[in-house]
């Protein structure tokens, strides 16, 4: 069965996968230490862009983790390793890219540990930390085991006055040994592809010092390590709103080549899922992992977006009440935006400083031929609510031109906060004349079993909320569509 981790990779790897159990490593781990990673999510027009979320906040800075890894690093067995790494914090100090580099190091620790004799694994990064990336991998992997340097360029807008433009990332590839397996035939691609505009009796020839003539192949040729893929652009129909996310072109090539069918594929920085989707395209298994709820349901709402019988298992988020209140204690940002994924609402603002706005997520729907209309989400997980938080509900609506509200409480709610709520009124659809009350109150057990949920009209179905992901053809043996 696939398997989607919520949680930190270096646990998960340790805790849940065994030895030289995965076929191939995709890793694109995130490294920016002055910028912060936004989900842009669907706005409908009349609505404005404000509602953003932080999904991944750089933490690759030097700290008690990155203090602690380190000291794993050098009591674990590898002692090159060890050698590698102390090198690197003398030459380096502690900085963010000495947390960064550390953290990485443990991780592909276990990453080689996990990936089978005749694995590979691709590690994608841009410039700015390749070359430190690059010992890593050979000290770990080793450097007999290294494979290609492989640049992937595109285009890309706006130039600089001071240097060339920045227009290409660097994916390593290694394998586990010197019997891994590849399948180059499986993703040739036209001759045209890259530039070479014929492929008549010129090009043929023969092999030097013999009589064998040879010509182009009718599928095209086999890659070199310089791959010319586009990025998404703003207008793509494969964005999802995911600013790091990578083409769909790319993973699969990567996952043709170096795996087949039935194999176990893994991305431990799963972000956005386009390793995990090209796999369960393919007919992979996969296996995805990443640090916050909210990657975890957008990768879920694509998978069921792009196919309709996909299965899998999720570790590591609520299965039941008592899950969900050791998750709020643990870290509000993350029960939210686990909460907002129970109403299908977009997390608002993520952890924006500055006054509470009371908003904790978007919902928005249709049921005219105005404008989109907006449902504001609010959750609280501590056990001290109130009447209060029900009024303040009611003002918030009214303040955003908001038509409904939910109310998402962790504990169960008073008589009187029912009551207030009652009070709200309804909001009558124009299309149907039926009522919806403009305050609902819904419990998290209540949500998680099913017995309740978001009372609303909605045309789209959702499709005004979050960018549908495109549904898929599955490629294999047996093609069927889905």
């Amino acid at each position: 069965m696939n398997q989607l981790f919520f949680g930190d990779n270096l646990d998960v790897l340790r805790e849940s996968i065994k030895d030289e159990n995965i076929d191939l490593i995709y890793l694109d781990p995130p490294f920016n230490s002055k910028a912060n990673y936004n989900i842009l999510f669907k706005t409908p027009n009349g609505h404005g862009s404000d509602a953003q979320i932080t999904a991944f906040e750089d933490t690759w800075h030097w700290g008690e983790q990155a203090e602690r890894e380190f000291d794993e690093i050098l009591h674990q067995e590898k002692t090159q390793v060890a050698e590698m790494i102390r090198a690197f914090r003398q030459f380096l100090g502690v900085n963010d890219v000495m947390a960064y580099l550390t953290m990485m190091t443990n991780r592909l620790i276990e990453l080689h540990r996990v990936l089978k004799p005749t694995g590979s694994l691709y590690l994608h990064c841009d410039p700015t930390a390749s070359h430190y990336l690059k010992i890593i991998l050979d000290t770990i992997l080793g450097h007999v085991n290294f494979r290609n340097e492989i640049i992937w360029a595109y285009r890309g807008g706006g130039s600089s006055k001071k240097d060339f433009g920045k227009r290409h990332d660097v994916i390593f590839r290694y394998s586990k040994s010197d019997k891994y397996i590849f399948y180059p035939d499986d993703v040739r691609i036209p001759y045209q592809a890259e530039g070479i505009n014929r492929t008549d009796d010129a090009m043929w020839g023969k092999h030097k010092g013999t009589d064998k003539v040879y010509k182009p192949h009718p599928l095209g040729k086999i890659p070199e390590d310089w791959w010319p893929i586009n990025i998404l652009n703003a207008n793509d129909p494969e964005r999802l709103g995911y600013p790091t996310q990578k083409p769909l072109a790319l993973l699969e090539r990567i996952i043709k080549s170096s795996s087949k069918e039935g194999d176990w594929v893994l991305d431990p920085f799963c972000g956005c899922g386009t390793a995990i989707a090209a796999a369960q395209k393919y007919n992979r298994h996969w296996i995805g992992i990443d640090i916050t709820h909210l990657a975890i349901s957008l990768i879920e709402k694509r998978l069921k977006d792009s196919f309709i019988d996909v299965e899998y298992e999720v570790h590591g988020t609520p299965k039941d009440i008592d899950g969900a209140r050791d998750l709020a204690k643990r870290d509000k940002y993350q029960f939210q935006w686990w909460a907002c994924s129970l109403v299908n609402a977009q997390p608002y603002m993520g952890k924006k400083k500055g006054s509470d706005t009371g908003i904790d997520g978007l919902i928005f729907f249709q049921d005219d031929q105005s404008i989109a209309k907006k449902i504001i989400v609010s959750v609280k997980g501590g056990e001290r609510i109130g009447v209060s938080m029900i009024r303040d509900l009611g003002h918030v609506i009214e303040r955003e031109k908001a038509v409904i509200g939910l109310f998402i409480t962790l504990y169960e709610p008073t008589r009187p906060m029912k009551e207030e709520a009652a009070n709200a009124g309804f909001y009558t659809s124009p299309i149907s004349g039926m009522n919806f009350p403009k305050i609902q109150i819904l419990s998290i057990e209540n949500l998680m079993n099913g017995s309740e949920y978001p009372r609303y009209p909605d045309l789209s179905r959702g499709g005004l909320t979050f960018k549908k992901a495109k549904r898929e053809i599955k490629k294999g043996k047996n093609e069927a569509w889905f």
